[in-house]
């Protein structure tokens, strides 16, 4: 029997995930997938329960398809989105040139922010129909300076493998801050020690 999956492709949480299932409460991690409509996916908001790396996550994804009547939800999620996945087909030109718009609308949400992103040319087993090669996707993934993956929705294969992509360059970014927290705590420590120190270096040297 078949698991039931998203529109994205990956697969629904039914309480048994074909991963790993858990009964602790995971981390939520809330991801918003962009594309134009017709790439592979459609317009909706589901969860699904994964472990990547023996780590149990939560994902809460938006997949807005290109709705125009989705874009004032989406911009409201993607202001609270922790990592990005921009989709198109490899069988539409016009979806993979779109792509950049989609980068730009990230930067105007969340400017100045170093986000998570993966790039996603799907449909990639209608190679009969391709109209974007694997190169030109590699060569826009790096221009944008983020992961790659081609991927097929109606095979199910690679989707996991991109999502836990973005998953893990959002737990990076957590590491990151969080040690350049526990720095600055440390030095702001250090810091107050060393001007008490000073201090009772200077009354001790005044004193008759």
């Amino acid at each position: 029997m078949t698991a039931a999956t998203t529109a994205a492709g990956i697969p629904r949480d039914n309480g048994k995930n074909d991963l790993q299932s858990t009964r602790s409460r995971p981390r939520v991690y809330k991801i918003v997938v962009l594309g134009d409509g017709g790439v592979g996916k459609s317009e909706d908001s589901y969860q699904t329960q994964v472990v990547i790396d023996g780590e149990a996550a939560l994902l809460d994804i938006l997949d807005t398809a290109g709705q125009v009547e989705f874009t004032a939800m989406r911009e409201q999620y993607m202001r609270c989105g922790e990592g990005f996945m921009i989709c198109y087909s490899v069988t539409d030109r016009h979806s993979f040139q779109e792509t950049m718009e989609y980068r730009k609308l990230i930067s105007r949400v969340r400017a100045n922010e170093n986000i998570p992103l993966v790039l996603v040319g799907n449909k990639f087993d209608l190679q009969h129909h391709r109209k974007v090669t694997t190169e030109e996707g590699k060569a826009l993934a790096e221009e944008l300076g983020c992961p790659f993956y081609e991927t097929s929705a109606a095979l199910r294969q690679f989707i996991d493998d991109a999502f836990f992509s973005l998953i893990r360059q959002i737990r990076a970014k957590e590491r990151s801050r969080n040690s350049h927290r526990k720095r600055s705590r440390w030095w702001r420590i250090r810091s107050i020690f060393a001007f008490i120190f000073r201090r009772r270096r200077h009354t001790s040297n005044r004193t008759p």
